[in-house]
């Protein structure tokens, strides 16, 4: 038995059927008033004649019925109208004729000449033609039909412009809000918490939120009184939207949805109108939701009374929203979520109690969420029997839920390229490595030369993270071009890693060295290849000393240069000059000792590095663990797909 539901018909949309009418009511006004403006005082399909090919057909008895027409009599002109027979033939040369068999007539219009109308009559009473008199004026005379067709189209302008386009997003319409409403009970529409995974914390901090707006009487017998705004800060893609969403639709109320950006406009004070618009909208439905996304764009921190341009604007936004959310009106019901990743710009007034007065943190998902996350985006793949989520989550520590989403994506586009029946193990890795380092270049045309040179390169990072004990582990080299990288040395850690060590940094720092030092001990020259890692050591070393409080000579300060955004008042004290030229010497001497140490464990294994680059001419790529056994430095095992980042390089 068939178990299909008959869809209802689809009706017309509102919009749609205004716009029409719309349309509609302009063209037949417009129509009527071209009508009655200056309407042409001929007939339509009306032949003009001079007075000599008058004459002529009133010679020849072409002339029927002539009429005597005084037409604008207000510009002077007198015309005589009237039928005769035309003068054209068919193909054949016989003269045309309608279906009764009689020659065919035209309408025609002769101007009449002052002075000379006399003789005209007296002519065609002779042709014993009786002349007609009518007189047709306009009903109104031209200065009234000029107002009434600047009136209709005055009319016209404030119907279309002002009434229709000035509604939601019309051009007249900058101070309306532009919030989407999502109705929380609708089923196709509605997210729940099952759909959220990997944030098991921040879901049961938002719990009293959705009991409240369930049950507020509840907490309203004990006098306890519901966070008035929620801030959930996290990095991107760790699905801070998608927890507004599922509040919404846990406690089934609506759900007004809008983007910091939306508030911004190039007339002054639309922001503030919006915002003030979609309170008002929010409070007829309350109890509801207003989820308003990157609010950093409008909440950041104010300059002071010197500011100028876009800035003054942008707080005229945040102070509306500042009274919105706790001023002198009430505004129960009405609860504020918003997302940033990056807190540290939002103006202090927008955090105190009674506004936003509680912050969630979502942070990247852990292993256990990253496996939750994994599987809820995987029932929609078929995977084969070797694959294992489990293994691939952790591989990816760092990976937030919109990158795991794609990565499980990419896997099945994969497996659809490789016209595979399920995605497999070996594609999941792959996609995984595309992710993270880029996809392989194999067409890339490079010469023998290009090739030895990176794989020197590439022996001398990888041994080099085989000897550091306080490095990541070695997970694959390459000397297949990977994203815009010749050749890639990539490493992943054993475990979750959320505190890094001076240790660890001074490794990096000695790996980052090590492909410069073999390109130069077994080639005699050096190349660009090493710019990245240049790079990537600089970085290190400028965080060590300024950021992270590791060089011997400053100790437990801190040099960090001031946010551009950050308040004029929230500014640190800049330091000397003599302090960034001691600065730039300490970061420049870790460097150097990095790499004098780096020199000095290649040298002394030469024969490794050797053997590594040879093997990698033959395979191009290798495992970490075959490198490991290859050049005689096996570590404790760990699972292949151990972790991600802080340590992979992409050179």
């Amino acid at each position: 038995m068939s178990n299909k539901t008959q869809r209802p018909a689809a009706k017309p949309d509102g919009n749609s059927v205004g716009a029409m009418r719309s349309w509609i009511i302009i063209a037949g006004a417009v129509a009527l008033f071209f009508t009655f403006y200056k309407t042409n005082p001929g007939e339509p399909a009306v032949h003009e004649l001079t007075q000599t090919e008058f004459y002529k057909a009133l010679d020849e008895g072409k002339v029927v019925e002539p009429v005597v027409r005084f037409l604008d009599r207000d510009e002077g002109v007198t015309y005589l109208t009237g039928e005769m027979e035309t003068d054209k033939s068919d193909k054949d040369g016989r003269p045309l004729a309608d279906k009764n068999g009689d020659p065919v007539r035209v309408k025609y219009r002769v101007a009449l000449v002052p002075g000379e109308n006399e003789s005209l009559m007296e002519d065609l009473f002779n042709r014993q033609l009786q002349v007609k008199v009518k007189e047709r004026r306009s009903p109104l005379s031209p200065l009234v039909m000029n107002i009434l067709f600047l009136g209709g189209m005055m009319f016209l302008f404030y119907w279309f412009f002002y009434r229709k386009m000035g509604g939601d997003g019309g051009v007249f319409g900058f101070g309306k809000s532009r919030a989407k409403l999502l109705d929380g009970k609708a089923e196709k529409a509605k997210v729940t918490f099952a759909d959220v995974a990997g944030v098991d914390e921040a879901k049961e901090e938002v719990q009293e939120i959705v009991a409240f707006l369930k049950e507020p009487a509840v907490f309203r017998k004990l006098g306890g009184r519901i966070p008035k705004g929620v801030l959930l800060v996290g990095p991107p893609g760790t699905g801070k939207t998608l927890l507004a969403k599922a509040i919404a639709g846990e406690a089934k109320v609506p759900f007004f949805a809008i983007s910091g950006s939306d508030f911004e406009e190039m007339f002054v004070g639309v922001g503030a109108s919006r915002m003030r618009d979609m309170f008002a909208e929010a409070k007829k439905k309350a109890p509801c939701i207003i989820f308003i996304d990157e609010i950093d764009s409008i909440g950041m921190k104010r300059t002071g009374a010197g500011a100028l341009g876009a800035s003054r604007y942008n707080e005229q936004t945040l102070n509306t929203m500042l009274v919105e959310m706790d001023g002198f009106s009430p505004n129960e019901g009405v609860i504020v979520i918003a997302a940033t990743n990056r807190p540290d710009t939002l103006d202090s007034a927008l955090l105190r109690p009674g506004r936003f007065d509680r912050q969630v943190v979502i942070d990247l998902p852990t292993l256990k969420g990253r496996e939750e996350i994994l599987a809820l985006h995987g029932k929609k793949i078929t995977f084969g029997p070797d694959a294992d989520l489990s293994r691939i989550a952790r591989g990816t520590p760092g990976f937030s839920g919109a990158d795991l989403a794609n990565l499980l994506n990419e896997a099945a586009l994969m497996s659809v390229r490789k016209k595979l029946d399920a995605v497999d193990m070996a594609t999941l890795e792959e996609a995984r490595d595309k992710v993270l380092w880029g996809r392989e270049r194999k067409s890339a045309g490079y010469s023998q030369k290009d090739r030895e040179i990176t794989a020197w390169h590439e022996s001398g990072h990888a041994i080099l993270q085989l000897l550091a004990k306080n490095a990541d582990p070695l997970h694959k080299v390459t000397i297949i071009p990977r994203g815009r990288a010749l050749g890639v040395t990539m490493s992943l850690p054993e475990r979750d890693v959320l505190n890094r060590t001076k240790s660890h940094f001074l490794d990096e720092l000695a790996i980052c060295c090590g492909g410069r030092i073999a390109e130069s001990m077994f080639t005699g020259e050096i190349s660009t290849g090493a710019a990245q890692d240049i790079a990537m050591a600089t970085e290190i070393a400028r965080k060590m000393v300024c950021t992270y409080g590791m060089s011997e000579k400053f100790g437990f300060q801190s040099f960090n240069e001031p946010s551009p955004y950050a308040a004029v008042e929230a500014m640190p004290p800049a330091f000397s000059e003599e302090t960034s030229r001691a600065i730039d010497a300490e970061v420049a001497k870790l460097v150097s000792d990095a790499y004098a140490r780096a020199e000095k464990s290649i040298s002394e294994n030469r024969a490794k590095v050797e053997l590594l680059a040879k093997t990698l001419l033959e395979r191009e790529t290798m495992d970490g663990r075959e490198v490991a056994k290859l050049v005689g430095l096996e570590r404790e095992e760990v699972p292949q797909d151990a972790n991600r980042t802080g340590g992979e390089e992409a050179r």
